[in-house]
């Protein structure tokens, strides 16, 4: 079962796939756009992308406060997914995220990715983070 891993953020998603059998994770790309508000394009690639790769679930990293209190950046990233869910017939699902960008940018600065560099592929990792995280349960 081929799992598509989703890092909503204001102007980036980063994007993770896991292989066909739903065992290993790898980041995908990074989606970008000018502005939070402009989601159509946002939409319509990620569409692409569960229809081109047979995808057949879709978890999002939910960005909880560390009280476990749901702030700005998850009412949002909720709003993402109604949205989301009207393009796609696979199921949806959320699974916390807390510090997974941190520690992306902990990883890549351990793999000796330039800073400079990191900005590239921070949100993909992060969505890999996600992704592997829901696998764990």
């Amino acid at each position: 079962m081929r799992i598509l891993g989703l890092d909503y953020g204001s102007k980036t998603v980063g994007v993770a796939m896991t292989d066909p059998m739903g065992i290993t994770v790898q980041p995908f790309k990074t989606i970008l756009r000018d502005r939070e508000s402009k989601l159509r394009k946002t939409l319509s690639e990620i569409q692409k992308i569960v229809s081109d790769y047979d995808v057949e679930k879709i978890v999002v990293g939910l960005p909880l406060n560390m009280d476990d209190t749901e702030g700005e950046r998850a009412l949002r990233t909720r709003d993402f997914v109604e949205m989301l869910k009207l393009r796609v017939t696979v199921p949806v699902e959320f699974t916390d995220e807390r510090l997974t960008t941190m520690e992306a940018a902990e990883i890549l600065d351990e793999s000796g990715i330039k800073r400079s560099e990191q900005k590239r592929v921070i949100d993909q990792v992060a969505a890999q983070l996600i992704l592997e995280q829901y696998l764990r349960g």
